[in-house]
C-alpha cells in the first residue's frame, strides 16, 4: 500500500448501503515513511452508520464507547495543518481497554470523567480488547471525518481474540440468562470432561449441582445443557500448541494464566529455563494439608524423554495419598534456582495463612540440594527409598531370566544398603560378593556398574545420614508416580513429549481435574466408582484389606511369607526376604518394579515378630536416637543445648497427649498463661488470618 503525505490526495467515500463498516471503505496509509496510520475519509454525517456497520461485526458483535473527546470552536487556530480537528473523539470497543477476566488489570485512575452511557452492560465483560479507532471532523473542511483506525481486530494484549464466536474462552451468547454457576460446580464440569466421561452423565451432575441453587426449572435446564455443550467444544478444541515455536508457546500461556504461575524464568544465556505451577486450587491444598504436616518430592521424572525433568511437590491427605500442589519443570539443580522458587512458593502459601510451616520435607534423590530446604522451611528432612528400589527391582525383572535368581539378586542388592548399619558386613565387601556372585548375569551387572556404581557412595550416604521415610509414604509417592507415567506416556502423545507446552497442558488439565475430582468425589460422598478407585489405589490401603488370616508365616522358615490371593482363593502369592523394604514378591503389580500389597501387609505383619529383623525406617530411626544420645560431652554447652531442646519436645509431647486424652478443652485452655497482645491489634489477636482479613478497619478521618 502506497504512503500518501498530502490528505487532499486521499478521495472521499460514500459508500451506498444504509450501515457499512470497514471492510466497505477502501484504506490509505497516510503520514511519512517513518509514521503513518491507516486512514479513511467519510462524509461527517455518515460517522454514526459507520459506527453501527462496525457494531454489527459478525466475527465480534460489540458496541463502541467514547473513550476520549476534545473540540475547537471555529476561528480558533489562525494556522492550521489540514488534518487538524475540529472535533475529535475517539472510539473504544466496549470489551476494553480493562480487563477483568482471569489474569486481566484494571487501568488505573483516569484524570477524566468518561461518556458511560454506551460501554459493556457489566464491567466483568470487559477483556482488554485493543480496538478503538479516532473520528476527527476537519478543521478545513468541517463536512468530512478522518478516520484512523489504529486497532481492527478485537484481541487482548496477548494477541487473541477475546470476545465473540472466535472467542474460545467464551461460553456463548445470553450470558444474563445463565443460570449461577459456581466454581465448584464449573469445575466439577470441567473435570469430568477432560477425562472423557460421557456428555450425558456430565450434563447430568451439572444440572444436580445448578439446581441447588436455581431449583428445577425446565428454562434452567435448557440453558445448562447449552453451557454444558459450548463448554465440552471449547475444550475438544483447545491445544497446548499456541505456537508453532514451544518457547513462543509456554510465553503466551504464561502470560494468560498468571494466576497459576509461582516462578517464571526463561531461558537465557546467563539463566535456565524454570517454569512453576500452583493453580489456585493447589495453594488450598498445599496450606490445608501441608501446614504441620509433611511434604514430598517426586524430583526427576522424565529426565531421559521429556525436554525439561518435572518435579512435583506432594502432600499427603486425610487419607494419606500424595496429591500434587505444584510443579516445577526445570534442567536447572543449581542451589540458588531451587532457592529462589522454594521461597516465593512458601511466601505464596504465608500469603493465605502467615503461620504456614510444615514439619518434614521428604526427599527421593541424593543429588537433590538439601540445603535450600533447609533455608527456606527449617525442618527436617527424609530419605524415601522408593525411586531406587523401583530402579533396581524392574531392571533386576527385565534383565535376569529366571524367578530364582530375580530373587537372590534383589535379597544382595538390599544386603549392600543393610550394610551401612550392620557393624560386622563392610559395604565394599557387600559389592564385591554381589559382583562375584552374579557375574554370570552380565545384562544387569553391565547397567548396574555404568549407572548406580559411580554414584553409590552418594546415595549410601544419604540414606545413612538422613531418616527414612516409611513404606506408606514411599507407596503413596509411587502410586503418583505410576499415574503420572500413565498420564503422560500415552502412545498417542509420543511425537509431542519434547515440546514444554504439551507437558504444561496434560499436567494443568486432565491431571489436576483427576486430582480435584477424586478429592470432591471423597469429600462429598458422590462418584461412588472414582471414590472408590481413589480410596483403592495406594498398596499401603489395598494392604489393609488383606485379613490377617490370609497371611501364612512360617517361625522354622523366615525367609518366606505366603499371601492367599483375596479375588481366587486358588492363587498363593510368595513373598521372599519378608520384613524388608527389598522384599520380592511374584505378583504381576510387583514384578512391574512396585511396592505390591502383599509386601505391605507382610512387613507389618512380620514387626515385633520373633525371628525377623527390623524395618530399614525402623533401623534409621533408632541409629538417629543412638547417635543422639552419644553426641554431647560431659560438662559442655553442646550438652546444655540437647537438654533444653529435650525438655522443649518432652513439653510439647506432654501437652499433646493431655490434649488427646480429654474429653473437656476448657479444662486444659483454663490452665494455659494468658497472652496479651499489643493494644492495637488486641480486637484481632487470635482470629484466623483468613477472618482477620476482612475484619473492617476504624476510620482514620480526623473528628471535627
Amino acid at each position: 500500500m502506497e504512503i500518501i503525505e498530502s490528505l487532499e490526495d486521499i478521495p472521499v467515500q460514500n459508500p451506498q448501503a444504509e450501515d457499512f463498516s470497514y471492510s466497505d471503505l477502501t484504506w490509505t496509509k497516510f503520514g511519512t515513511t517513518e509514521h503513518h496510520d491507516v486512514v479513511a475519509v467519510i462524509p461527517y454525517t455518515r460517522v454514526e452508520e459507520f459506527i453501527l456497520g462496525e457494531c454489527a461485526n459478525p466475527e465480534s458483535p460489540t458496541r463502541f464507547h467514547i473513550e476520549r473527546r476534545r473540540e475547537r470552536s471555529c476561528g480558533s487556530l489562525k494556522v492550521f495543518k489540514p488534518d487538524e480537528y475540529l472535533e475529535y473523539t475517539k472510539y473504544w470497543c466496549s470489551f476494553g481497554p480493562e480487563n477483568y477476566g482471569e489474569g486481566g488489570r484494571v487501568l488505573p485512575s483516569r484524570k477524566y470523567r468518561l461518556n458511560t452511557r454506551n460501554r459493556a452492560a457489566r464491567p466483568q465483560s470487559m477483556r482488554g480488547c485493543k480496538c478503538h479507532f479516532v473520528v476527527k471532523r476537519l478543521y478545513a473542511r468541517p463536512s468530512l471525518a478522518l478516520i484512523v483506525y489504529y486497532e481492527r481486530r478485537h484481541v487482548n494484549e496477548a494477541g487473541f481474540v477475546c470476545h465473540g464466536p472466535l472467542d474460545r474462552d467464551a461460553i456463548g451468547p445470553g450470558a444474563k440468562k445463565i443460570p449461577y454457576i459456581c466454581n465448584e460446580i464449573q469445575q466439577q464440569t470441567m473435570s469430568m470432561i477432560y477425562l472423557g466421561i460421557p456428555e450425558e452423565n456430565v450434563l447430568e451432575k451439572h444440572i444436580e449441582g445448578v439446581q441447588r441453587y436455581c431449583g428445577p426449572d425446565a428454562t434452567v435446564d435448557g440453558l445448562a445443557s447449552q453451557y454444558v455443550h459450548k463448554l465440552g467444544m471449547i475444550i475438544k478444541r483447545s491445544t497446548h500448541e499456541l505456537d508453532l515455536d514451544d518457547h513462543a508457546s509456554i510465553k503466551i500461556w504464561a502470560e494468560r494464566n498468571k494466576k497459576s504461575i509461582f516462578t517464571y524464568q526463561e531461558d537465557s544465556e546467563s539463566d535456565q529455563f524454570v517454569l512453576g505451577i500452583q493453580t489456585e486450587w493447589q495453594l488450598q491444598q498445599f496450606v490445608r494439608f501441608g501446614h504441620c504436616g509433611l511434604v514430598a518430592a517426586d524430583s526427576t521424572f522424565g529426565i531421559k524423554r521429556l525436554k525439561y525433568p518435572l518435579c512435583t511437590l506432594l502432600v499427603f491427605d486425610s487419607r494419606h495419598h500424595a496429591l500434587p500442589v505444584a510443579w516445577i519443570i526445570s534442567r536447572s539443580n543449581l542451589k540458588s534456582d531451587v532457592d529462589k522458587w522454594m521461597k516465593i512458593l512458601l511466601r505464596r502459601a504465608q500469603s493465605v495463612e502467615p503461620g504456614f510451616r510444615i514439619s518434614g520435607f521428604i526427599v527421593d534423590d541424593a543429588a537433590m540440594e538439601i540445603d535450600p530446604i533447609r533455608d527456606t522451611f527449617c525442618c527436617p528432612i527424609l530419605f524415601s527409598l522408593w525411586r531406587i528400589r523401583r530402579s533396581w527391582l524392574r531392571n533386576v525383572v527385565k534383565k535376569c531370566d529366571t524367578i530364582e535368581v530375580q530373587r537372590e539378586l534383589f535379597k544382595c542388592l538390599g544386603e549392600v544398603v543393610y550394610s551401612i548399619w550392620d557393624g560386622g558386613l563392610d559395604t565394599s565387601k557387600a559389592l564385591e560378593r554381589l559382583t562375584l556372585d552374579f557375574s554370570d548375569q552380565t545384562a544387569f551387572m553391565q547397567y548396574f556398574t555404568s549407572t548406580w556404581l559411580p554414584k553409590i557412595g552418594m546415595w549410601l550416604s544419604s540414606i545413612k545420614s538422613l531418616p527414612l521415610a516409611s513404606q506408606e509414604a514411599c507407596g503413596a509417592i509411587e502410586a503418583y508416580h505410576v499415574k503420572l507415567k500413565v498420564k503422560l506416556f500415552d502412545d498417542t502423545h509420543l511425537n509431542a513429549l519434547q515440546r514444554v507446552d504439551w507437558l504444561v497442558h496434560k499436567l494443568t488439565t486432565e491431571l489436576h481435574s483427576s486430582y480435584w475430582l477424586d478429592r470432591y468425589a471423597d469429600e462429598s460422598d458422590s462418584f461412588q466408582n472414582i471414590q472408590e478407585e481413589y480410596i483403592a489405589s495406594t498398596s499401603w490401603h489395598r494392604a489393609s484389606e488383606i485379613p490377617d488370616s490370609a497371611v501364612s508365616l512360617d517361625s522354622n522358615d523366615t525367609s518366606v511369607a505366603k499371601v492367599l490371593s483375596q479375588r481366587d482363593t486358588n492363587v498363593t502369592r510368595v513373598v521372599w526376604n519378608p520384613c524388608s523394604e527389598f522384599a520380592f514378591c511374584d505378583c504381576a503389580w510387583s514384578l512391574q518394579g512396585n511396592l505390591c500389597k502383599h509386601i505391605i501387609k507382610v512387613n507389618t505383619m512380620c514387626e515385633n515378630r520373633e525371628g525377623y529383623g527390623d524395618s530399614m525406617s525402623l533401623r534409621s530411626f533408632k541409629e538417629k536416637l543412638r547417635s543422639i544420645k552419644m553426641k554431647p560431652m560431659d560438662d559442655s554447652m553442646a550438652l546444655d543445648l540437647s537438654m533444653s531442646l529435650a525438655l522443649q519436645m518432652f513439653d510439647q509431647i506432654k501437652q499433646l497427649v493431655k490434649l488427646s486424652g480429654t474429653d473437656d478443652i476448657s479444662s486444659i485452655v483454663n490452665g494455659l498463661p494468658v497472652k496479651w497482645g499489643c493494644k492495637k491489634g488486641r480486637t484481632t489477636v487470635g482470629i484466623p488470618a483468613s477472618i482477620a482479613a476482612f475484619t473492617k478497619k476504624r476510620s482514620q478521618k480526623r473528628k471535627r
